[in-house]
């Protein structure tokens, strides 16, 4: 295909969505929704709007994420420990990306980026995207995506400024579709097994236990029968591998699985997968073309720097990187896991 028969083909998409969803009178801004008390900015949500956290998120450019789900009046979600929940028709998923400041010192204040939206509707999920304007007093929704310049103090007291990406909403089902049905990827039991302190509260609580007293899940059997995924960076919560596979799993599976965008790839990256060849474990790419950067196995066990894994999470090349969309930095702490992980297989 020509260049410029695809990028019309792309406006031309973008458009039609565009035109779609204003007939469909989707809210203009965030604050119409009315999910948060006063300033929106404040995140403080009202009574039914529900926070949560998940126990190893997806890596967003170092982004941090406030989540919350609202559930219709009355329903509740049924328990499951192998997959992300079934959420009744009517949940809203609500995931507001900002950056500290400082990393170092929260009290200096953040900078909102984007709320995203997951409504599960009656022909299924819709993905809404709002952006937050400069004055941090609310979000518009956004269909053409954007790219805006972050600023902030990282964890070690570095300056840091770097492009960050707000997607076209139609980039949404590159991550979110299963078999061409899009459907949330983060809230399952095993990541939602972890304690939360909430609004009011003095200690912790944990997030399945709170969901049960609110009337939320259904079915929850005792904790100690759930799953829980490690923390990925938190040594204390699992193995090396079980951290490992805990990154990979929210942050690759999603599209690595049978159902995935990428099944044609042959690797399965979920948590639950056995078979060492679909994990990648001394397996040929099918098409990774100069994605490969020369090396032969997506991972070779003892040899991080010769595994194909590793030099796609490394790169910022748009035409070699992996994850493909979501990311402009190279996330270092994970690699140091990831490398630690294969330099230890036999």
């Amino acid at each position: 295909m020509r260049p410029h028969l695809f990028w019309f083909l792309v406006a031309l998409t973008v458009w039609l969505t565009l035109v779609g969803w204003r007939s469909e009178s989707v809210p203009e801004k965030l604050s119409d929704y009315g999910f948060f008390n006063g300033n929106p900015a404040q995140q403080q949500p009202v009574a039914g709007v529900v926070p949560y956290a998940l126990n190893t998120p997806l890596f967003s450019d170092y982004a941090e994420k406030l989540r919350f789900i609202k559930l219709p009046a009355g329903q509740e979600v049924s328990y499951n420990d192998t997959a992300v929940l079934d959420f009744p028709i009517g949940t809203t998923l609500i995931k507001t990306f900002y950056y500290p400041n400082d990393f170092r010192d929260l009290t200096k204040g953040r900078q909102l980026m984007e709320t995203r939206l997951l409504i599960h509707q009656t022909e299924g999920w819709k993905a809404f995207d709002y952006v937050w304007n400069d004055e941090q007093t609310d979000a518009v929704i956004e269909v053409a995506g954007d790219t805006k310049t972050v600023s902030y103090i990282d964890a070690e007291g570095h300056s840091q400024q770097h492009a960050y990406t707000i997607p076209n909403l139609n980039q949404c089902k590159g991550c979110h579709n299963r078999n061409e049905v899009m459907t949330p990827i983060g809230p399952s039991v095993r990541q939602l097994n972890g304690e939360l302190v909430y609004s009011g509260a003095d200690s912790p609580e944990n997030q399945l236990m709170h969901w049960k007293r609110m009337t939320m899940l259904t079915g929850l059997p005792a904790l100690a029968n759930c799953p829980k995924i490690p923390v990925w960076n938190k040594p204390e919560t699992g193995s090396l591998s079980d951290r490992a596979r805990a990154w990979l799993d929210i942050n690759c599976a999603h599209c690595h699985n049978p159902k995935g965008p990428a099944m044609t790839s042959g690797l399965n990256l979920s948590l639950s997968e056995t078979d060492p060849t679909a994990l990648g474990i001394s397996k040929t790419p099918v098409a990774a073309g100069r994605g490969s950067g020369g090396h032969l196995f997506d991972i070779v066990p003892g040899k991080p720097d010769e595994s194909i894994l590793i030099y796609r999470l490394a790169s910022t090349d748009p035409g070699e990187m992996m994850p493909e969309i979501g990311r402009k930095t190279i996330h270092a702490e994970s690699l140091e896991l990831l490398r630690a992980w294969i330099k230890a297989m036999k």
